[in-house]
């Protein structure tokens, strides 16, 4: 047991001598830009784990809603509760209002509230949830985009969610995630719970 012992020890020493390592090189400071796409189910969620983080940290956060605003929202429950402004696109998803004009001026209006925030050095994290179906879409122009992207706030973080992210909000970003669907219980019949999916 004394070898094993020894062995372990060993190694996790190693392994904190690189991780030490590490740490002692990331020594920039700037705001984070992270995209969360693919086509499994939490990115979202990810984003929103995010929003709390910070806010449990007593920083500031903002959150632009593309696609879900009709839906009741669990997170929106709580966190305007605490002071994080909300801005949403209210058409709901666009396979259901089926009207390419609305969407864009929804979708548009939206984004001009998202473009404050993404001006306002006061607030730590933007969680852009679903932009990237507006770039997508058309109904947001990508130069546009990633102009307020990279003229925001040199301490603030952003957080990009949505499936099939455009190659150069990708190039762009600091970190990506990409989400896979391994088994999803939507696709077994499974409806969507209060709590848990929204």
């Amino acid at each position: 047991m004394t070898d094993k012992n020894e062995q372990h020890k060993k190694r996790q020493q190693k392994v904190k001598e690189q991780v030490d390592q590490r740490i002692e090189q990331a020594q920039i400071e700037k705001g984070v830009l992270q995209v969360i796409t693919g086509n499994g189910k939490g990115k979202s969620t990810s984003g929103f784990g995010t929003v709390a983080r910070c806010v449990g940290h007593g920083q500031q956060a903002a959150v632009v809603q593309f696609i879900k605003g009709l839906w009741e929202c669990g997170e929106r429950n709580l966190l305007e509760q605490v002071g994080v402004p909300f801005a949403v696109m209210e058409t709901g998803f666009t396979w259901e209002t089926q009207n390419r004009e609305a969407d864009t001026q929804a979708a548009q209006a939206t984004w001009q509230q998202a473009k404050q925030f993404l001006a306002d050095d006061n607030i730590d994290l933007v969680l852009l949830d679903e932009l990237t179906y507006m770039v997508s879409y058309d109904y947001i122009d990508l130069d546009e985009v990633l102009e307020a992207l990279a003229n925001r706030p040199t301490m603030q973080s952003v957080i990009i969610t949505g499936r099939g992210a455009h190659r150069r909000l990708t190039e762009l970003a600091d970190t990506v995630s990409e989400v896979r669907n391994v088994k999803h219980a939507f696709d077994s019949g499974v409806k969507a719970r209060a709590g848990f999916d929204f």
